[in-house]
């Protein structure tokens, strides 16, 4: 009850007439700097930092709440629309939401997106504010051993169900491995992968590679379609607002499970919404696998609604355990980190006493972020689908622009639009030798998790291997894999032994 009393103050410190329009400017902003290629939530707050400087506390994190929600949802449109995801953690909901959107069903995938934000969004919020407590000591039993088994599923999970080949599936990830491990090796100081460039040294920016995987493998993959029967593939319309029931019926257990996956992840210091949005993806091909009417790999509205609630509930919940603990999970809560110490706060336990208003009105504003993006951005749906009528030449000629534009904006060098470019030819070869995208950039995410957890768990147990299996948690993640994938391939051996027989069978 003294958590719905501290609430209800919170609400009515943000239901003013100045802090609603803060909620609605912040909402709006995030949304339009999501959209952009390369940028994303994170650099949304980090680029409206400075406009706050002026505002008093409660006016600027409120303000915060809506560039958040909006910039994760301009992430997911500008991936949807253009095949371009403003950040890594709009990856997921891309792979199907850019396949609905080639088949005419744009504004369906905006709202599927929208919808599940909110819901996401909400639910997460609503249990950090009565069980943070007991969400941050579950992140304590995450050891070296937890992380590695945990992207080790998230590894063999995605690479076994994206492609039509587990063996497709496994080289991709190896191409993305491979990526990962360019640059200095940060225990031993080597240089890995290099070829003695400098600029190399940092590694390849996930920006970079996320761009010219998808933006620029496909604008290259559309040109080469050019004058050919698949070219009959590419966008035709925009499609209509709202969902049908049976697509609402859909949706609704996936938004329910992408949250599920989504709330821990968030106290979890993983990096972002990364892992829990693959890791929702996957769940949902997987159960559509062995139902009729599955649509994956053609555009399936369960492939968005699942990452999209697992993404925006992952941010509700690191942005409890920042205000909790003080432990940014995510780079955009590292920026928040800084915002508050720019204000002379720091985050963790004593946060809550000594400044209650502003922790509760922040909390208060999550909800009526989400309620505001959600009106906004709902009604707006068939708009921006409508990006999609631009002649196409212009349309991917505006891609590639963009795309370019936000390399530089991250990195000022020249170099990374030279490597972009040659990702970009990297990703139209996969695409033209049907290599799934994904488990790429899946091993170029988690990857660096994976080795540097691998090597503390060794220098920890003195080299012992069994201390991979030890904990229960790890061992459950790997039997839980094991018994996954040796489904997967009965599933697959029996459906072709099927077709075989279908083939072999004479016709009247």
């Amino acid at each position: 009850m003294n958590q719905l009393s501290n609430l209800g103050d919170g609400f009515l410190t943000v239901l003013t007439p100045m802090n609603l329009l803060w909620v609605f400017v912040g909402a709006l902003l995030g949304t339009a700097v999501g959209v952009l290629p390369g940028l994303g939530s994170a650099m949304a707050v980090a680029l409206l930092l400075p406009v706050t400087f002026s505002l008093d506390p409660i006016g600027a994190f409120i303000m915060f709440a809506g560039v958040l929600f909006g910039g994760l949802f301009g992430d997911s449109i500008s991936g949807i629309l253009m095949n371009t995801p403003g950040n890594s953690t709009a990856i997921a909901s891309t792979i199907e939401g850019h396949k609905m959107a080639q088949d005419g069903r744009a504004a369906q995938a905006l709202a599927t997106s929208a919808i599940a934000s909110f819901f996401g969004g909400t639910v997460a919020a609503i249990l950090v504010v009565f069980f943070a407590p007991s969400l941050a000591r579950l992140a304590t039993h995450f050891g070296p051993a937890e992380y590695l088994a945990l992207a080790v599923f998230a590894f063999v999970a995605i690479s076994a169900v994206v492609g039509e080949s587990i063996l497709r599936g496994l080289t991709s990830l190896v191409i993305g491995l491979a990526i990962a491990l360019v640059g200095i090796d940060g225990m031993s100081g080597a240089s890995r992968f290099t070829g003695g460039m400098p600029e190399l040294f940092d590694g390849i920016n996930i920006v970079v590679i996320t761009v010219g995987l998808l933006a620029l493998g496909e604008v290259i993959a559309v040109a080469a379609r050019r004058g050919t029967k698949e070219e009959a593939k590419l966008i035709t319309s925009a499609g209509r607002l709202w969902l049908s029931r049976k697509e609402f019926r859909l949706a609704l257990p996936a938004w329910v499970r992408g949250t599920t996956i989504g709330v821990p992840f968030g106290i979890i210091p993983v990096g972002g919404s990364e892992v829990p949005t693959f890791l929702a993806y996957g769940t949902e091909r997987r159960l559509a696998a062995r139902k009729p009417g599955n649509m994956f790999g053609r555009g399936d509205g369960r492939g968005v609604a699942g990452p999209e609630a697992a993404g925006n509930a992952t941010a509700s919940t690191a942005m409890g355990a920042l205000l909790a603990l003080g432990l940014p999970t995510s780079a955009t809560a590292a920026v928040l980190l800084a915002a508050f110490r720019q204000y002379g706060l720091q985050p963790g336990p004593l946060l809550f006493e000594r400044a209650s208003e502003l922790v509760w009105a922040l909390l208060a504003s999550f909800f009526i972020g989400m309620v505001v993006l959600l009106i906004l951005n709902l009604p707006f749906a068939p708009l921006w689908a409508k990006l999609l009528k631009v002649p196409r030449h212009y349309l991917y000629a505006g891609i590639t622009v963009f795309a370019m534009l936000g390399i530089y904006a991250t990195s000022s060098k020249v170099f990374d639009l030279v490597l972009v470019l040659a990702i970009g030819l990297l990703g139209f070869g996969m695409r033209r030798y049907g290599l799934p995208v994904a488990p790429v950039l899946i091993g170029v995410i988690l990857g660096p998790l994976a080795e540097t957890e691998f090597r503390r768990t060794m220098a920890v147990s003195e080299g012992d291997p069994f201390a991979l299996v030890s904990s229960p948690i790890s061992a459950t993640l790997y039997i839980v894999l094991a018994l996954g994938v040796t489904g997967l391939l009965v599933q697959r051996s029996r459906a072709r032994k099927k077709e075989e027989s279908r083939l072999m069978t004479p016709v009247a």
